[in-house]
């Protein structure tokens, strides 16, 4: 048989178990899945170096499926080989009873790629169109770190080349010249509500591409013979980035399927059977018999990933007097991003699984250090002011085994929540610093103030990752001991967290004798009568406020709950041996430290006066930093009036 015939005969098979497929399930998107059965079978069985008894083997060729959606004909192919599924202590052989699976509570078949749940073939959970491109440029640049001959391939819809980060994604490609992975746009010209843009034609994206410096080749996606060439010509290797546009045919082999009004809409009974008639009189055309020797699944050229030892990671003293700042510590203020930028440099340097990435800020969040020291600028990305594709890049880095910092303004960071959260979904080792973040922006004016950063984070925290670890830890470090501790604290953790750093220089609240732990908090001042819970800059401003107490005859306890979720009943001890007032006080918007604090009050049933400070207006910018806590009322003077109110004092008395 030749090797067109088997390529039809084959994709005439992933098409009917796709078919079948959804049609079990009464839901899924077949016919972008009968778009992609030939491009999906030269991939799979001719041209992919990988493993089918082992999917996630992190050497072999990666395959990015950006279109989710799609992917009940990746699934097909993986019950046609009997290739491996579930959790890899418990893999099994998938079959053709997983075809009654698809989309159900306990099969690893879900309605989208996710590798946590028992699909280990995708690096990524995708779905939320758009990402997958930058994902796999993560991929494509840990693969080129680590000396490995590896390639990524990333196929894309054509609807979803409309998102903005497709191109952020394409910008990098060039400009970093990633040659190992390979974008393909299927062009089958629907979307979910009707055809797509001319503007996303395949002769228009073609042109973007090459606008863009990439080398295209514009294919017939159902043509066995122009796919392997051009997959060949990709394989061959090249001194630019290159990509495919395919032209394909949703619902490809079943005319009754095609066109508008079948985009999620599976074929049931008498429908499905004449479809599958259809199907298969469509390969009759095209081959008498199934694929046979003429295809082939080829393995990588190597099983083994560099996994560089770590080292001890010098502490913040030993780190301040290795670059000459150990002046700083002796005048006893630093700004918590500037220490952040040390301690990010230094455990660059012990472990050499740390990658920075940045959106054009480095010089003001001090990833700077990291990218000009000899020992890691060659695991820093300057990802330019494309925060989205930063984040996605970032877990496809993440995926491959790296421990990943991304940082920039936290206000722009707000940009790429969809990308985090899906990132999450993922199991990525991300770490995500936002700098910059709280109205002590003062000057800049609330377009650079991170402000409802906390809540949305927060709302990760709450919230279980797959390892049964918080989905999110959320961080304020108040001074640059804890901003230290804290990163590397990230450092050693394998999961998600956000750290939340600011501008102005602030006085030393620790020392060395401090030990921050994710998930931690510290007692500063313990007193009897009211509880005040702060965290990051706020911390300066109640520390001012509970000399004005004492001086009023209130004893305050001050907590710093830097961290996010935190041990409940230890907070709950505090509240209670402080009469059961707790003022709680942060420089965003509502529901970040206030609604984690007041929930756990109420779960516990005691009686709890609680109250919130948090900024209630949209800040404008102010010369200093006092000058905007004034504004906003945020400053001492106005946590020492509301303290003193919850206690019955008069609001003038201090």
């Amino acid at each position: 048989m030749s090797f067109e015939a088997a390529v039809h005969a084959k994709a005439i098979r992933l098409d009917t178990l796709a078919l079948q497929m959804t049609a079990n399930a009464g839901t899924g998107h077949p016919t972008t899945a009968m778009s992609l059965g030939h491009l999906t079978t030269v991939l799979m069985y001719h041209t992919m170096r990988w493993v089918p008894e082992d999917p996630g083997l992190s050497t072999a060729d990666r395959l990015v499926l950006s279109e989710g959606h799609a992917v009940p004909i990746i699934y097909s192919a993986f019950i046609d080989l009997g290739a491996m599924v579930g959790q890899p202590n418990a893999y099994r052989p998938a079959t053709l009873d997983d075809l009654d699976g698809f989309r159900a509570t306990d099969s690893p078949f879900d309605g989208h790629p996710n590798p946590r749940e028992g699909f280990t073939f995708f690096d990524a959970a995708t779905g939320s169109l758009g990402q997958g491109l930058s994902v796999a440029v993560g991929l494509g640049i840990a693969a080129r770190g680590d000396d490995l001959d590896q390639r990524i391939y990333c196929v894309i819809g054509d609807g979803e080349s409309r998102e903005g980060q497709i191109w952020e994604a394409i910008d990098s490609l060039v400009e970093l010249n990633v040659c190992n992975v390979l974008p393909i746009f299927n062009c089958n010209g629907l979307g979910q509500a009707g055809e797509v843009s001319n503007q996303q034609s395949p002769e228009r994206i073609a042109a973007k591409l090459e606008a863009y410096g990439v080398h295209v080749l514009t294919i017939d996606g159902h043509d066995p013979a122009a796919i392997a060439e051009a997959f060949k010509t990709f394989t061959d290797g090249a001194n630019k980035p290159m990509a495919i546009v395919a032209n394909t045919v949703k619902g490809w082999g079943v005319t009754s399927m095609q066109g508008l009004g079948w985009h999620g809409k599976p074929a049931t009974g008498e429908k499905l059977n004449a479809a599958l008639q259809e199907l298969t009189a469509t390969g009759a055309g095209l081959t008498s018999s199934l694929a046979g020797s003429e295809l082939a699944i080829y393995p990588p050229s190597t099983t083994e990933r560099p996994m560089p030892a770590a080292t001890e990671m010098p502490t913040f003293r030993q780190a301040m007097a290795d670059i000459d700042q150990s002046t700083v510590l002796q005048v006893g203020r630093l700004a918590t991003r500037k220490a952040f930028g040390v301690a990010l440099r230094m455990l660059g340097r012990s472990d050499q699984r740390t990658w920075t990435l940045d959106a054009d800020v480095q010089n003001s969040t001090f990833t700077d250090g990291f990218a000009a020291d000899e020992a890691t600028k060659d695991r820093f990305v300057e990802c330019k002011i494309a925060e989205q594709n930063m984040m996605s890049m970032a877990a496809g880095l993440s995926a491959a085994g790296k421990n990943v910092f991304a940082a920039s303004f936290g206000k722009f960071i707000t940009r790429g929540y969809d990308q985090i959260e899906m990132a999450m979904n993922s199991g990525a080792n991300m770490k995500i610093v936002g700098s910059h973040c709280g109205i002590s922006l003062a000057a800049d004016g609330p377009s650079q103030m991170s402000l409802p950063d906390v809540a949305w984070f927060r709302s990760l925290s709450s919230t279980r990752d797959h390892s049964g670890n918080p989905g999110c830890y959320v961080l304020q470090p108040a001074d640059a001991w804890a901003a230290y501790g804290l990163t590397a604290a990230m450092g050693d953790y394998e999961g998600m967290c956000y750290m939340r750093v600011f501008r102005p220089e602030v006085e030393f609240l620790y020392d060395e004798s401090t030990v921050f732990d994710l998930g931690g908090m510290e007692v500063l001042t313990e007193g009897r009568d009211l509880l005040i819970v702060s965290a990051g800059y706020m911390l300066h401003e109640c520390n001012k406020a509970i000399d004005s107490l004492d001086r009023m005859g209130i004893d305050a306890s001050l907590l710093d709950l830097y961290s996010l979720p935190f041990d409940e009943d230890r907070l709950l001890d505090l509240a209670n041996s402080n009469g059961g007032n707790v003022l709680v006080v942060e420089d965003n918007y509502g529901g970040g430290l206030f609604s984690a604090v007041a929930e756990a009050c109420v779960k516990a049933g005691d009686a709890f006066t609680i109250e919130p400070m948090h900024v209630t207006c949209i800040p404008k910018s102010s010369r200093n930093e006092q000058s905007v806590l004034e504004q906003c009322g945020m400053d001492h003077g106005s946590i020492t009036t509301k303290a003193a109110t919850m206690m019955g004092l008069p609001a003038h008395a201090h």
